[in-house]
């Protein structure tokens, strides 16, 4: 072999050498990037089941110690209606029998709720509501990341949440704000979206939310503030009513001008969502809210009658059910009578205190207009005015007890001149034995 051969096969070898050395860093280093994905694989997986891991365990141990979802059916269903009391017409609403801690409730079904009020509700509150299942992530996620941030605890409740909240968690944890009661409420509302429908849901929501002034339920606020029925709400009027669960305290009587600027938040919600057009926004913005003023004097008819029929139910039935029996209680007052003895008694008076004869501390009288064949109560008055303090007018004097006085007299003549006695009769004023 010549010189020359010999050194080309040297560098043959030498070439084939530092090939395979490459070669063997090559495949150590694909060697090191497999096992380390393989080990990052292996970490996420076992953090996937970790987390699933623990997602279950928290649900087992809370799901333990929750009420059954069937109980928001019953409450819901078997939710109390207030007790009204009519005239005997039907067309005047006396009174309206309100437990102070339960507040007005009608119950409507969906189809007679307005659909604006429906979806500015949904707009406002949850507008994933007929997608989500009873919970949003994205919400949940949002409020944890604030929560752990150190923020106040934030929201994240969807309508199913609230409903939850509002009918099934106790009273006493119920404005409690803690993630343990929010676990408790996402747990519930999986489990009803997933037994009931959505419009079941959403039936149930707005016939138990919280509108302020013991309003409960989108019936009850529709007459608390604007005097109507809901079925006859506007869409200015329902955006205002849907704003007020979230803050029932900016309202449209106690706060108008922040129950205003919510309402636009809820307009323009339901724009963005393609509920509204952005001309049918504007118009409700401007137009004029009649809001009915919420006064005691306004909520009752014919008072002392009211509260007479009140309490004639409550021995009859129990408090319980004239509570939260909802009751409509048609009675035989006469509205027109009413109005004209109210009238007459008040002339009466009026009238006596100028006559300089009679005594000037006539201050008060009372009338009772009776169907003698019947015994049916047309009108009853007990006082000139219910609401006078300085003259006592919450007492029903028609019906109270009276020393009779003199006023017995006729009764005992007539008996005496029924049995025989004549004017010129005798009487001895002695002592008399009267036998069995």
């Amino acid at each position: 072999m010549s010189e020359r051969e010999r050194i080309i096969l040297l560098l043959a070898a030498r070439r084939n050498a530092r090939r395979g050395k490459n070669n063997g860093i090559g495949i150590l280093a694909l060697k090191l990037v497999a096992g380390t994905l393989l080990l990052t694989m292996g970490m996420v997986v076992l953090a996937i089941l970790v987390a699933f891991g623990s997602v279950i365990g928290v649900y087992a141990y809370y799901a333990q110690k929750l009420p059954d979802p069937k109980a928001v059916e019953v409450v819901t269903k078997e939710g109390f209606e207030t007790t009204k009391i009519y005239d005997r017409t039907g067309r005047y609403l006396l009174y309206e029998v309100i437990d102070p801690f339960a507040g007005y409730r009608t119950w409507v079904p969906l189809n007679q709720i307005p659909l604006y009020l429906r979806q500015a509700t949904i707009a406002i509150e949850d507008k994933s509501f007929y997608k989500n299942p009873g919970i949003d992530l994205e919400g949940i996620a949002r409020a944890a990341w604030y929560n752990l941030r150190g923020y106040p605890i934030q929201g994240g409740s969807t309508i199913t949440m609230q409903l939850v909240k509002n009918t099934v968690i106790p009273p006493e944890e119920r404005y409690r704000k803690s993630i343990a009661r929010k676990i408790k409420e996402a747990i519930l509302a999986l489990e009803i979206s997933r037994r009931y429908s959505k419009d079941e849901i959403l039936e149930w929501y707005l016939n138990t939310a919280y509108y302020g002034n013991l309003a409960y339920g989108v019936e009850a606020a529709a007459q608390v503030y604007f005097g109507k029925h809901v079925w006859e709400l506007n869409l200015a009027e329902c955006a205002m009513l849907a704003a007020i669960p979230q803050y029932p305290a900016l309202n449209p009587i106690d706060n108008p001008e922040e129950a205003r600027k919510r309402q636009h938040l809820v307009l323009d919600a339901m724009m963005r969502q393609g509920y509204i057009t952005p001309e049918q926004t504007v118009k409700a913005k401007y137009t004029p809210l009649k809001v009915k003023p919420l006064r005691e004097k306004a909520g009752i008819l014919a008072p002392h009658f009211s509260l007479y029929v009140r309490k004639l139910l409550e021995k009859e039935f129990g408090p319980d059910m004239v509570y939260r029996g909802g009751l409509r209680v048609y009675t035989t007052l006469d509205m027109d009578f009413q109005r004209l003895a109210e009238e007459e008694a008040r002339k009466h008076i009026e009238e006596l205190q100028k006559d300089e004869k009679v005594d000037r501390n006539v201050s008060n009288a009372a009338v009772v207009i009776l169907r003698p064949r019947t015994g049916e109560i047309l009108a009853m008055v007990g006082s000139i005015d219910y609401w006078n303090e300085e003259i006592d007018g919450e007492v029903n004097m028609a019906i109270s007890p009276r020393q009779p006085g003199s006023s017995f007299k006729p009764f005992t003549y007539v008996t005496a001149l029924a049995q025989g006695f004549t004017p010129a009769t005798m009487l001895l004023d002695v002592p008399m034995c009267f036998p069995d």
